[in-house]
């Protein structure tokens, strides 16, 4: 049954962004819909905005440290939602989160270390350690039921080579969308400390979750894991902040914090003051937006699951984010992405992630918008039924 809001929402609301210098929209030409990169096109909280306005009238734009009180912030947002509390003496503040997966593999592994990711992934957790030089194994997901999840026995074996030393997650997973089970969570740290492995964990999108699933840290496991694991999290998923740049890592390892800082501070510029304020009023203030942001994605990807239904298009279980990881792959398309681009859907091809005849949808849209999208792709499908 197609969900319907009760009601016109905050997040119903068509926002022109095709004059605002956006890489989502102005990729493709005006007649393409843009469904591809994780950037949401929902307005920003009200106390994002209005934290913004009265920090630009202030008028004095000069070097800026990360205030105690954007940190207090997020430990209180943790510790609601994760039943962690990170120590303030534990973050690294950051211009955006893929410069620090970037940086983690550099700083924390050397030239001859192999460096391990369950794939198909988000491309930069794989770009990390092969710009870095780095020996790559991508381990497979594979799925148990109709839910993505990492294969352990081809984990072991290759965190069991004598040059492994780290590996890279992302949980919640994009694009499989999973939210790792604690079960999960405890097998690979178990793997880890066997082989003594350090894991960074991107948890960019945990604030997303669309199911009765439970984000559960990595660090947050043990004490074991904590001091073996760099956590990286940011606010511009969950708020849509990403052009305002900040991110943060939460390193409990003295020494692994310290080799992090070291080259972060001969290499990445400190994050935007802009940044900084949009960040700790989006924690502090911005819980009820939050929870309606998610009861909106819901409906959104409920619409998509209808949509779908009695197509050849599957979709396994999705847990969390707002980006729908499609199989479309019965359909024999040769070039999935330059197929739906000529339907009029911007869509990310899943050959950029690891997997060919997938596709990657962002429905963090109004509903009007995804209606389109949806309607596009179906009909451009149909003669192929």
């Amino acid at each position: 049954m197609e969900f319907t809001m009760s009601q016109e929402t905050r997040f119903d609301i068509v926002l022109d962004r095709r004059h605002s210098h956006s890489d989502k929209w102005s990729k493709y030409p005006a007649d393409v819909l843009p469904m591809w990169v994780a950037d949401m096109d929902f307005d920003a909280p009200e106390c994002v905005k209005q934290a913004l306005q009265e920090r630009v009238q202030e008028g004095i734009f000069g070097y800026t440290h990360p205030p105690k009180t954007l940190v207090k912030a997020i430990q209180e947002h943790c510790s609601t939602h994760y039943q962690w509390t990170p120590h303030a003496a534990h973050f690294a503040h950051l211009p955006g989160l893929v410069c620090a997966l970037h940086l983690c593999v550099r700083a924390l592994t050397n030239e001859e270390d192999r460096v391990i990711v369950p794939s198909p992934v988000y491309y930069h957790l794989t770009k990390a350690p092969m710009m870095a030089e780095r020996k790559l194994d991508q381990i497979p997901f594979v799925l148990k039921g109709n839910r993505w999840t990492v294969d352990l026995e081809s984990l072991r074996e290759s965190c069991a080579k004598a040059d492994a030393k780290m590996i890279l997650l992302c949980n919640p997973h994009n694009p499989g969308a999973t939210v790792y089970q604690r079960e999960e969570l405890e097998s690979i740290h178990a793997i880890a400390q066997q082989y003594d492995l350090l894991v960074v964990s991107d948890e960019i999108h945990c604030d997303l979750i669309l199911t009765n699933a439970t984000h559960i840290p990595f660090a947050s496991l043990n004490e074991d894991a904590a001091q073996r694991t760099v956590t990286l999290m940011a606010p511009s998923k969950t708020f849509n902040l990403a052009g305002l740049a900040y991110a943060f890592a939460i390193i409990s390892n003295p020494k692994l914090r310290q080799r992090f800082n070291k080259a972060r501070e001969a290499l990445i510029p400190a994050p935007n003051l802009l940044g900084l304020v949009a960040a700790e009023a989006a924690y502090r203030d911005g819980g009820t937006w939050h929870q309606e942001l998610l009861t909106y994605l819901r409906g959104n990807l409920e619409y998509i699951q209808t949509s779908i239904s009695g197509t050849k298009i599957k979709m396994a279980e999705h847990e969390a984010t707002y980006l729908a990881w499609l199989d479309v792959s019965e359909y024999k398309l040769t070039d999935p992405h330059a197929f739906f681009v000529e339907a009029g859907v911007g869509i990310s091809d899943g050959e950029g992630f690891g997997a060919p005849g997938f596709i990657r949808l962002n429905f963090g849209c109004p509903k009007s918008q995804l209606e389109e999208a949806m309607n596009r792709i179906l009909t451009s499908l149909a003669d192929k039924a």
